[in-house]
């Protein structure tokens, strides 16, 4: 009798310790939306934990996101599986591969693909399910996020997408406009590329600094080729202030054949180097360059507040300006 205990003991000894599972009761499952412009985001609570969201930029994919201030995952590698519900008998757990965990309040951001397949297991009654053997409870713990009511809140997470600008700051600040034709006119898909430029400048009142650089292939002399290059970037400049943009915040230069970005071997390098490259950026006022003194325009003053000349020896006449 001793020996069949301490055999059963050992058997017990031996299993894994039970996994922790974080989750939220079915009946208390939500999904909230929110967002504006520039991010959408489709959020789960999970009790106990954190959350469970999708979050997509203007410009770009969804991604999947878990968030959480404590610190029970720990850090280390983690798998990512859509798992199949109990109730779908004959469908197995999906593996999206694994991810790194982080140490900050964002604990990992999957793939835009990982997002995509993880979205559509949710449409089909599948578990968003993170699975670690590492963290401060030493035991396998999960992490789930539900089906429940799934479809609604991806039906108002579409809707919120749709109002997405067409890019997000990091991909509109460093852009450019091509002049691939020759000549200084901006072209149909010139225009596209500064209208979505004015679209979020509209939006983020707070990007009040533009920089041109215009550039040129070397097909022209040195001179020529610099001032097509002028030419090019006030092309730009016009359009930009014409849709609203005040002069004073816009900086241009123009550089010729100076900086090809492709050797100017062949037409197709040719045509990529005739270019206008735009940075953006948010500079606080205070920073932002006075005005020269000289540059002021003066009100003319009446003749009748204007003191007495001062007799004195001639002034000589400054030379003509070129």
């Amino acid at each position: 009798m001793r020996q069949r205990y301490l055999a059963l003991l050992s058997m017990f000894a031996s299993l894994p310790a039970m996994a922790i599972t974080f989750q939220t009761r079915l009946e208390n499952v939500e999904w909230k939306v929110e967002g504006d412009q520039f991010e959408c985001r489709l959020v789960q609570p999970i009790a106990d934990f954190g959350s469970g969201e999708f979050v997509q930029r203007a410009g770009e994919g969804a991604v999947f996101s878990l968030r959480s201030s404590s610190r029970l995952l720990g850090r280390g590698s983690a798998t990512l599986l859509a798992a199949a519900a109990p109730w779908q008998p004959g469908r197995g757990d999906i593996s999206l591969g694994s991810v790194r965990m982080g140490s900050g309040d964002t604990l990992f951001n999957s793939s835009q693909g990982q997002a995509s397949r993880l979205i559509g297991g949710l449409i089909e009654g599948r578990s968003t399910v993170i699975r670690t053997f590492s963290g401060e409870t030493g035991r396998p713990t999960e992490v789930r996020v539900l089906p429940v009511k799934f479809s609604q809140g991806y039906t108002d997470f579409q809707a919120c997408t749709s109002k997405l600008l067409a890019m997000n700051f990091d991909q509109v600040s460093r852009t450019q406009v091509g002049f691939p034709g020759g000549g200084n006119d901006l072209d149909a898909a010139a225009k596209r590329r500064l209208d979505t430029i004015l679209a979020y400048m509209k939006a983020d009142p707070s990007v009040n600094h533009v920089e041109l650089d215009g550039h040129s292939d070397n097909s022209g002399n040195r001179l020529t080729n610099r001032d097509m290059s002028r030419r090019r970037a006030l092309a730009v400049m016009d359009y930009l202030k014409a849709a609203g943009v005040p002069e004073a915040d816009i900086v241009m230069r123009f550089h010729g054949e100076q900086y090809p970005i492709a050797p100017n071997t062949n037409a197709t390098n040719r045509a990529l180097n005739r270019r206008v490259n735009i940075q953006l950026s948010r500079v606080p006022v205070a920073e932002k360059p006075a005005v020269a003194p000289e540059a002021v325009q003066q009100a003319p003053v009446p003749a009748s507040q204007q003191a007495p000349a001062q007799p004195g020896p001639a002034q000589a006449k400054p030379p003509a300006q070129l």
